[in-house]
Formats: structure tokens, sequence, C-alpha cells
């Protein structure tokens, strides 16, 4: 035995005398020994099983286990571990341990990255949170994106707890090394630390924080300029208005970022212009920001250009109504006329949102002639996207302005060939109808609602089926009874299984809409001859239609509509149709009165206790023992 072996058998020798100690004392307190290593594992073979320190003593011995499914588990448990220790043994020995041991595979040092986070109380609390830094820059030098994305969240929380007079003798001087070292990870790590740091530290670790950030948006690495600019939005929110100063090193900061060569970084300068637009003064806005905004959105990278087009609504919002009439909407014309297509898409998307802030005429003049072009453009996205947007333009106009130029459109994109455009309106109707009025809109509503409830892609079928009853309290109970009831009816006979359960659920929300009245003369007698259809599928979707809608109706015509059909249908020639109606017995007689359940139903299901199919007598069993 060498002595490193004899060392870790010393301490688990240590480890049961004081457990023994522990337990004569009837103490909770448990000690656990040093972390051992192959010899822990063969002193635990003489441990007794049934000794509570066996579980921790088997995961100590998982850490340095060659198996890396049983180290994960280990690292995913040390605070248990840490718990067993006690915070002097966790800070003195497991801690130094784990430094030592940031060098294992990536989905190791992911699950130890993310765990250190948590392991603050176990070392004994805020005033001991910096004896975690050292494994957490370890792991920041990892080459996995993954690994330092967890250690620097790891980070953020030590950083929020840790008191502010710790930052400047182990944060700063953390961050400090990270951005010196001469490999790119560490760089980047420190991209993302500094904002988090900066809001804990004092003035002067602020502008070292700062100074550091400035270097590394100039870095010769994109990898780490692109890490600064994803970290920027964060640092101008950490300083705030009330940093002017400060605030303008932010902004020449974005500059700098905005004029990088890599479209990786550019594009991500558009969260930037969000953050600086909420914490710039409307003058400063104009004056610095919206520049650089419209160099962005006008960028010959259709990607950076995308990046700008995706915050734009966000921006609006930050920037206010005045700014968003006279800067923003010239930028926002242009996106939409752009020429890549995956640009003009994200733009129609925000469309709502977007002139949501401007007056009705500046939209008359300047967006309605571009959506007018954007209704025949040759992408099915861009016609998709601004569909599922144009609507909420209407109430910016009003009704007056939108029936005359808003319901032309409305109509044409439903006469658009692609389904989900079509389905992009049809789902708004109600939005448009408390706009417009649904009569309006009825004509050439119902013949797109016909189509997409044909179209031969089911998922299609499917969406205009869950948008039914939606449509239902829109256009009212006279026209559905005329136009859309039979519709619905026939969804039931469907050849695709989802088509024919989400049509069993359409007839109770109808219920719901219309009520049990509307239900019971409407429905109800469809479903009771559907039943009598000689394919046995018609047969199965009518029994399931009645156990949906037994949920919405009351005992009368469960009693004398439902009940006489469930039970005529317990001679049905099919086992897999019995075996159904025993369910929907089951079903039935939690809503039926006693008195029935006991001289109908339960003498139903004991005849078909007796069937000669297995699964009928076991679900008539299982529905008999239920009642």
């Amino acid at each position: 035995m060498d002595g490193a072996d004899a060392r870790w058998l010393l301490c688990w020798c240590e480890c049961l005398v004081v457990a023994a100690r522990a337990r004569s004392v009837d103490s909770p307190v448990v000690s656990v020994g040093l972390l051992g290593s192959t010899a822990c594992g063969r002193a635990q073979t003489t441990m007794d099983v049934a000794n509570p320190l066996h579980p921790i003593a088997v995961l100590i011995d998982e850490l340095k286990s060659d198996q890396d499914d049983l180290r994960l588990k280990s690292v995913q448990s040390l605070g248990q571990i840490a718990a067993a220790l006690g915070v002097e043994r966790t800070r003195n020995e497991l801690v130094p341990f784990i430094t030592e041991s940031c060098d294992d595979n990536d989905d190791i040092l992911k699950g130890l990255a993310c765990v250190l986070g948590t392991m603050v109380p176990h070392v004994g609390g805020a005033d001991h949170a910096h004896t975690l830094l050292p494994p957490l820059e370890s792991l920041c030098l990892v080459e996995d994106t993954a690994v330092r994305d967890a250690a620097i969240a790891s980070l953020h929380t030590i950083s929020d707890v840790l008191p502010p007079h710790m930052h400047s003798t182990h944060m700063f001087p953390l961050i400090k090394r990270l951005c010196d070292q001469d490999w790119f990870t560490s760089r980047v790590s420190a991209a993302l630390a500094v904002p988090v740091a900066y809001v804990k530290a004092g003035s002067p670790q602020r502008q070292g924080y700062l100074d550091m950030f400035r270097k590394l948006c100039g870095d010769d690495t994109p990898m780490c300029r692109r890490a600064a600019a994803k970290a920027l939005p964060q640092l101008v929110e950490a300083v705030g208005p009330g940093e002017p100063e400060t605030l303008q090193q932010c902004v020449q900061m974005f500059e700098q970022l905005s004029t990088d060569d890599q479209d990786s970084v550019k594009l991500l300068c558009a969260n930037v212009c969000v953050a600086l637009a909420n914490a710039l003064s409307p003058p400063l806005v104009a004056e610095q920001l919206l520049p650089r905004a419209l160099k962005i959105a006008t960028d010959g990278s259709w990607r950076v250009r995308w990046s700008m087009a995706n915050v734009l609504e966000t921006l609006c919002t930050s920037m206010g109504k005045e700014i968003t009439e006279s800067k923003i909407a010239p930028i926002y014309k242009r996106l939409l006329e752009d020429s890549e297509p995956e640009v003009r898409g994200v733009a129609a998307s925000k469309m709502s949102g977007v002139l949501a802030l401007m007056g009705p005429s500046l939209i008359i003049d300047m967006f309605l002639p571009i959506v007018r072009i954007i209704i025949k453009d040759a992408s099915d996205h861009v016609r998709v996207a601004m569909a599922g947007s144009v609507v909420g333009i209407a109430p910016v106009l009003g009704k007056d302005l939108t029936i005359e130029h808003m319901l032309p459109i409305f109509l044409q994109f439903l006469k658009d060939q692609n389904s989900d455009v079509r389905l992009n309106i049809i789902s708004q109707l109600q939005n448009i109808n408390t706009i417009v009025g649904v009569d309006l809109l009825s004509q050439s509503l119902l013949p797109a609602i016909v189509e997409l409830a044909e179209d031969q892609q089911w998922r299609v079928r499917l969406s205009i089926i869950e948008y039914i009853p939606l449509l239902a309290g829109s256009l009212g109970v006279e026209f559905f009874n005329e136009k859309l009831s039979a519709l619905c009816m026939t969804w039931l006979g469907d050849n695709v299984f989802s088509i024919r359960e989400a049509a069993v659920r359409n007839l109770s929300r109808l219920t719901e809409v219309f009520g049990t009245e509307w239900s019971a003369t409407n429905i109800v007698p469809k479903v009771m001859l559907l039943y009598g259809h000689s394919n046995y599928l018609f047969r199965m979707t009518a029994l399931a239609s009645i156990q949906s809608l037994a949920a919405v109706h009351g005992n009368e015509v469960l009693k004398n509509v439902i009940l006489p059909l469930v039970l005529k249908a317990t001679k049905d020639p099919v086992p897999n149709i019995r075996f159904n109606v025993a369910k929907t017995l089951q079903a039935l007689a939690a809503k039926l009165d006693q008195e029935d359940v006991r001289t109908q139903v339960k003498p139903a299901l004991s005849a078909m206790c007796a069937d000669e199919d297995i699964d009928v007598k076991y679900f008539a069993q299982e529905a008999l023992a239920a009642c």
C-alpha cells in the first residue's frame, strides 16, 4: 500500500469512529473523512451498508471513479457531500479537490459548474462565498461553450451574494486575470462576467471594469468581440440613466462594435440599441443612437438587417410615438421592402406593434401600399407573417378607415393559395369582427373555411377545427347552424384519427359556446344518427362524442336520449365497440342518478362481464367496480 492509499484508509477509519461516536450520543451531526480514492472503495467493502454514512461514502468514492456516469452522479450530489463534511472541511478540502479536478469531460464539467452556484450555504454563507471562485475560474477557461456559460451563471450567483468589500479583493482580480489571459475563452468569459460584477463594485473598480470591457470590444479575436456585443446590453442596464458619463462610454463601445468587420458581431448590436434607447434621454437617442441604428438597418449583410427588424417593435416602444413617426418609419418601410425574404418576413411579423405607435394618415400613405404589394409576395413565409400581423392595424385606423382600406386586404388574404395565410386571418376573426362586424366578412369567409376544412394536409384541417368555437362565437348561432354545423359533423368521419378526436372535442366546446339546449337540438340527434352507420369507426366516434357531450349536458338529456343508445350499443357485434361502451357507461354513471345507475347501468355492465371477449369483460368489470 502506498502512502496516499494509507492516508485515505486512515481517514476512512477516522470517519467510522466519528460516526460511531455520533450515534452513541444520538447526535444528528455526522462527520465524514477526506475525499478518498481507490482505497476508500476498498475500505467501503468492509463497511456495514446500514451505516448512515454509506451513501455519502459511495458518492465520495465515485468522485474518483473511472466511469463517467458515476462521476457525474457524484458531482450532481456535491451538496450532500458538503453537508456531511461541514463548512470548514468543504472549504479546506472539498473545494481544493474540485479545483484540481477541473480536467474532465465536458458533461461532467458542465454539471460541476452548475452545482458550484448552489454551494454558497455549504461553504459558510456569503462571507466565505469567495472560496468557490477558484474552481469557477478554471471552468471559465474551458473550450466548451456550454461549460463556460454554466460557470458564468454560477459566477453571477456568487457575485450577487458576495459582500461589496470582497469584490475588490476577490472578484475584480479574477475578472482581470481572465481578461489578460492569452487564450480567447478566458476573455470571452471575462466579457460576460463584467456586467454583473459592475453592479456590486465600488467606484475605482467600476472604471476598471469599463476599461477591461473597452479593451475586449477591440479584441483581435472575433469571438471576444461577439461576447462583448452580447454582454453590452446588460452592462448598459447595470449603468443606467444615473451615470450619464459612463453611459457615454457605453455609447462609444456600441459605435465601435456596430462598425465591426464581422457580421456576427454587428447583428448583436441591435439588442444594444434597445438597451441604450431605454437608458438615454430622448434628445440623445435622436442625436447619437438613431443614425447608428439606421446604418445597422441598411447594412450590406441581410443577417444584420434581420437583427434590426427583429427588435424594431421593442425599439419603437422604448422611443415613443414622436420618434417612431419621424425617424423609425422610414427605416421600417425600407425593411418591409428589403430584397431578402427573411428580412421582409420578420419585418412584416412586427407590423401590428410598430404601426400601433403611428397615426392613421401615416399608415395609410406610407405602409398600406407596401401591404398591398406583400399580398402578392413570391415568398409564402412573408405572406404568412403579414397575415398574422396585419389585423393589428385595424384598431389604430378605426371602423370606417378599416372598412375602406383594410377590408379588401383581409379578403385578399382569405383567397390566398397558401392555407397558413388564410388560417392566420381566420384565427384573428374575433378582432376583425369587433371593428367591422361579421356581415362584411361572412361572404368571403365561408369559402375560405370550407377550403381549409377540406385541405389535403390533415394538420391544416386540425387547425381550422381548433378555431371553430372562436368563429362560432363571432358568427352567431344562426350563421353557424346554416353554414358550418354540417361541416363539424363531417369531421367526425375523417380518415385521420387526430381529426376525429379534435372533432369530438369541438362538439363539447360548441356546447359551451351556444348552450346545452342548442346542443340537445342540433348536435345530440346527429350523433345518435352517426351511431347507426355500418362502419364501426363511425360508431366508435359516436361513442367518443357521447362521452364528451355527457360532460356538459344535464341529467335529463343523459337519461332520456344518450343512455338508451349506449345500452343498445352493449350488443354491438364489434368487441372494440363493446368495451368502449363499458368505458362510456362508467363515465355516464358519474353523472346519472343513483337509481338509474342501479336499475340500468349496473345490470348492463353485469351482463357484459360474461362477454366472450376478454377485453370487454375486463373493462366491464372495471366499470362495474367504479360504479
